[in-house]
């Protein structure tokens, strides 16, 4: 949804630009951050030790450290990104397109991005 979206949902809705460009800027550093700390996660204590699906081993009662501790910070990073993402998104689609794009013939890409930013919002926070 970032970055082909922020190139084509306002040339889909003929505006200029998105709404809150310094709200899409902070979604892109927000996301380049939380890669960061899952990159350094990995290199913390002998890394996370979580797999691929970042749950920790179930025959552990807990994974101390703090590579764990990063990977999850790094999660909820990135949800605050989308969320801010999706914010922007909304936003654009309903206050920003031409007055030529009604919602009836806006293109489907943007439905799309518009349920994809739904869902997001609704289940994030």
């Amino acid at each position: 949804m970032g970055g082909f979206g922020n190139y084509m949902v306002p040339l889909m809705l003929k505006a200029t630009d998105m709404s809150f460009p310094r709200l899409n800027s902070l979604s892109l550093w927000l996301l380049v951050g939380s890669l960061m700390l899952m990159i350094v996660s990995a290199f913390v204590d002998s890394g996370a030790g979580t797999s691929w699906t970042l749950y920790p081993p179930l025959s552990s009662a807990g994974h101390p450290g703090l590579s764990v501790d990063f990977v999850i910070f790094s999660l909820h990073v990135a949800g605050v990104s989308s969320i801010v993402g999706s914010i922007n998104f909304m936003v654009t689609v309903f206050n920003v397109r031409s007055c030529v794009v009604t919602l009836e013939y806006m293109p489907l890409f943007v439905w799309t991005v518009v349920v994809t930013s739904f869902l997001l919002l609704v289940s994030l926070p």
